[in-house]
């Protein structure tokens, strides 16, 4: 069941989804359907190290992949402790699958279905992306992920350069949340970047910033993508980014590097979507 009221944000109003045996979650809608074309259709997972974050956290990027050309559906997911894996990453395939249904009325006749996230969401959408290729459904015309927080060994370059000589940090500790013990750690649904199995995923755009804890892990991931014959896309964005604690702040312009994320979106939803009709 879905229920429409108004909202602050000047997008779109917000939507509740009713996902079968859990609490109701919500979904934010950014965008609106052009008229005579479809549109790209973004399933959004919002950062917060898997245990913080929700819609107004995570609207940052939302608008820049619908101000991108999309329409975006930002989920809030159910955060651990109180839900460990793999409950958020149910929780976002159901919605997914939900989106695929309403695809025509909400972005255009075979809009492109696509997931994205940052920090611990784009963990999420990695993790959303093989379930999907695991179940065979629904199809996936790509994954976006910015900064996305993948290694729970926490021992990159890019990431003790961020903490100096402190022994602890908020991922480490979200780490610790999310996975309900070892073996968990195990798991290509948890840990994405440790799967065995990586072909079959859908084209992926990454991107990172030079300045992000998470650099490493992510050009690492990527790296075993183009290994397994996956299109990737992205790279590094040198000026300072702040990512990802930046990602949760707003306006959107006072993120120094929207406009070169707008343009990578851009380019990787075109190569997605078919051309509107002249």
């Amino acid at each position: 069941m879905v229920s429409t009221t108004a909202t602050s944000i000047p997008l779109a109003p917000t939507q509740t989804l009713s996902v079968p045996g859990t609490p109701a979650l919500e979904l934010r809608v950014w965008g609106r359907k052009p008229r005579g074309h479809a549109v790209p259709l973004v399933l959004h997972f919002h950062g917060g190290a898997f245990v913080s974050g929700d819609l107004d956290s995570g609207a940052c990027l939302a608008e820049l992949l619908a101000r991108s050309g999309a329409v975006v559906a930002s989920l809030a997911y159910p955060l651990a402790p109180a839900h460990r894996f793999p409950d958020a990453v149910e929780a976002g395939y159901t919605a997914l699958e939900w989106l695929y249904k309403q695809r025509t009325r909400l972005a255009g006749k075979d809009a492109p279905l696509f997931v994205a996230g940052e920090e611990a969401g784009g963990n999420i959408a990695a993790a959303v992306a093989m379930m999907v290729r695991d179940r065979a459904h629904p199809p996936l015309a790509g994954q976006i992920l910015v900064a996305p927080m993948l290694d729970p060994c926490n021992a990159t370059a890019s990431l003790r350069q961020t903490m100096g000589k402190a022994t602890c940090c908020k991922w480490m500790d979200g780490w610790q949340q999310y996975l309900r013990g070892p073996m968990d750690a195990e798991h290509p649904y948890a840990v994405p970047c440790r799967a065995q199995r990586l072909a079959g995923l859908p084209p992926t755009l990454i991107l990172t910033g030079d300045d992000d804890p998470m650099r490493d892990e992510a050009l690492a991931y990527a790296e075993r993508l183009r290994e397994a014959g996956i299109a990737v896309h992205g790279g590094v964005l040198q000026p300072a980014t702040g990512w990802p604690d930046s990602l949760s702040e707003s306006p959107v312009e006072a993120c120094p590097c929207a406009g070169e994320v707008r343009e990578h979106l851009r380019a990787f939803y075109q190569a997605a979507t078919p051309p509107p009709p002249s």
